[in-house]
């Protein structure tokens, strides 16, 4: 085991300056927690202590190193500062510490602690090799000396030479993966970059295809599957697995890819091996019910977005191209260049609902679902019954369309395993006159059956919210707006969005749109921005890395992409999410106080022209992106 892959980048603090024995320590187990190699930071730091007592660590020549077994070790790591300036650590010589190396081993990790502890010494005996270490410039050089020590000492451990891109393509991959997330714009791409770059750090050749909204790109061939240990899958969305067939598949969430990649790259050949029995992908390992629902809701989701933002832009586009003078009953449609981009947008716009049912239906049942679900959606839409099969004057609308959805899907699965009964001899006919026949007569009597009851529900749910007083349409605000905060692209995000693109059905498009749909697009919009904004005025709360980041986040925020917080929110929730959401909840409560209202469901800057009350809406969005900063400069710590 090479003291290399023990130690990382951020386990390491050069030139530090702890006052005694104990702020070493204490310094020393917080970077072992910033690496992530403790599920227990207080306990680890009591065996530390314990050993401590026993007799100090301390070597002399100013090296000191602090190790212990615990149960709070989650996996064998090392943890190293230099401090010019030396700290007394009760060394034999008498003299103060520069020098520290502590090493953290599992507690049933047999000898592993004295394994690298046996192998330290023997590299620390060199005075030189000390003294390069304590004169290392930056992080980099630091391992870059302790990398080429270990290779004079050990060289019958020398790794092979890092191969170049071309000769690991030669050779294949160890592993590969596919990443998808709903929209297929963020979480897609951080995921299948934080895999490949750690694939390539640990020396595990890693290609990731991407799934995302503009189709798969990086795709994976036979011949790199083929030659592939294991595959992992990290999406929130389906994915089809029947190419990977007989391969050692690990399935996650596609945050998992973002912020755990190593842990994923070594589970991997481990995970059970898939095995394709037929359309639909069975998985074999178990999921939550919770968790197959919201994919299956996503996979709806991810489909439908094109067409909403496609749509809602291109209406959002008639209306700033029409003139209201000439008719205002018929805003939108008054010049002819205004009546195209309407009649375009609302051609994309009216696949919305159907599209959604289709997809889930799809995700659920494979492709015997899709069509069943999209007439399902269709008949949500019309508002069919039994008395008026044509459409009733209620329509079912979006609740109507997730039911649909939900129910094709889950009413093919069961035809579908009723017709596995068949006599072998019926197999072809199954999919081009069962499957389609009698799943369009159920979905059209279960559509008919609920229609009524979903739409005076719906009706309710709308009355309820437009007669809501000043009052509650701000709270209504400040709830949704900081709802696409909390987990910036996940479910509570993605909650909030739909629901806020469901009122646009009903909202007013000549008066300016939905009130909701605006106070979702500023709670989006505020996080990047808030973020972009501390690290230009408080850049001292960030690292270098960060400072250098955040200016992107301008316009990432103004063009409604709040998934580019996420970074800065993962690497310090418990400060940066607090701040995030109530700035965005302040902007959402303002935005609906003010009046404002936007008739396109994205968009961000470039559909203000469009909106109802923008002055407004600018006021709203500077005032929480600033709360936002604020929280941020006073919740987060500043940095040496």
């Amino acid at each position: 085991m090479r003291i290399t892959d023990l130690l990382r980048a951020e386990s390491i603090q050069l030139n530090a300056s702890p006052a005694d024995k104990a702020a070493a320590v204490d310094l020393l187990v917080a970077l072992h927690s910033k690496a992530g190699n403790l599920t227990d930071q207080a306990l680890y730091k009591k065996d530390i202590l314990a050993r401590e007592e026993q007799s100090t660590t301390a070597i002399g020549c100013g090296i000191a190193v602090p190790h212990a077994k615990s149960a709070a070790v989650k996996r064998p790591g090392l943890a190293a500062i230099t401090v010019p300036g030396g700290v007394d650590y009760d060394a034999p010589d008498g003299q103060p510490s520069t020098l520290f190396f502590m090493i953290a081993a599992p507690k049933d990790g047999g000898d592993t602690h004295l394994e690298i502890l046996s192998r330290l010494m023997v590299m620390l005996m060199d005075e030189t090799f000390c003294q390069r270490l304590l004169s290392a410039g930056d992080v980099t050089e630091f391992l870059a000396c302790i990398d080429q020590q270990e290779a004079e000492k050990y060289p019958d451990e020398v790794p092979a030479p890092a191969s170049a891109p071309e000769q690991a393509q030669e050779q294949g991959y160890r592993i590969v993966a596919v990443t998808a997330c709903p929209t297929g714009i963020a979480h897609t791409y951080m995921a299948a970059e934080a895999l490949e770059k750690k694939g390539s750090e640990i020396g595990i050749p890693l290609k990731a295809e991407t799934q995302g909204s503009g189709g798969a790109k990086n795709i994976l061939t036979r011949d790199e599957i083929a030659g592939a240990d294991a595959v992992i899958i990290a999406a929130d969305k389906e994915v089809d697995l029947s190419r990977f067939d007989g391969k050692h598949v690990l399935r996650v969430p596609v945050a998992e890819g973002i912020h755990h990649p190593e842990e994923l790259i070594r589970k991997a050949p481990d995970a059970p091996i898939y095995h394709h029995t037929g359309a639909v992908a069975q998985e074999e390992i178990r999921e939550s019910l919770g968790r197959k629902l919201y994919k299956q809701l996503m996979n709806g989701v991810s489909h439908m977005l094109p067409f909403v933002i496609g749509g809602g832009i291109l209406i959002a586009l008639a209306f700033l191209l029409d003139d209201p003078s000439i008719d205002y009953a018929n805003f939108g449609t008054n010049t002819p260049l205004a009546a195209w981009f309407k009649n375009i947008g609302g051609v994309a716009f009216n696949f919305m609902l159907p599209i959604l049912a289709g997809y889930i239906a799809m995700a659920i049942a494979d492709r015997p679902g899709l069509m069943v679900g999209f007439v399902g959606g269709s008949l949500a839409v019309s508002g069919a019954t039994f008395l008026q099969p044509g459409g009733g004057s209620i329509s079912a609308g979006f609740l109507g369309a997730l039911i649909a959805g939900f129910a094709a899907g889950y009413l093919m699965l069961g035809l579908r395993k009723l017709c596995d009964r068949l006599p072998r001899a019926l197999e072809g006919i199954k999919p081009v006159l069962i499957y389609p026949v009698v799943g369009l007569l159920i979905i059209g009597l279960f559509m008919c059956v609920v229609n009524p009851f979903v739409g005076m529900l719906n009706n309710a749910l709308y009355a309820g919210l437009a007669s809501m007083n000043e009052g509650s349409r701000v709270v209504l605000g400040f709830v949704v707006a900081a709802m696409m905060a909390i987990d910036m692209g996940g479910p509570f995000n993605k909650a909030a969005y739909l629901f806020g693109t469901s009122t646009l059905a009903t909202a007013d498009i000549a008066a300016g749109g939905s009130g909701v749909m605006a106070a979702v697009m500023i709670g989006g919009m505020v996080p990047p921005i808030a973020i972009a904004l501390a690290t230009t005025f408080f850049g001292n709360r960030f690292t270098p890395e960060e400072r250098k980041s955040g200016p992107v986040n301008y316009i990432m925020g103004l063009c409604f992409i709040t998934e580019g917080a996420i970074p800065f929110a993962a690497s310090d929730p418990l400060r940066v999410l607090p701040a995030c959401i109530l700035g965005s909840g302040v902007a959402g409560a303002l935005s609906m106080l003010l009046g404002c209202a936007s008739p396109a469901p994205h968009g961000g800057l470039f559909v203000f022209p469009v909106m109802h009350n923008v002055l407004g809406y600018f006021v709203a969005l500077a005032v929480g992106s600033l709360v936002g900063m604020l929280l941020l400069a006073i919740l987060k710590r500043k940095k040496a």
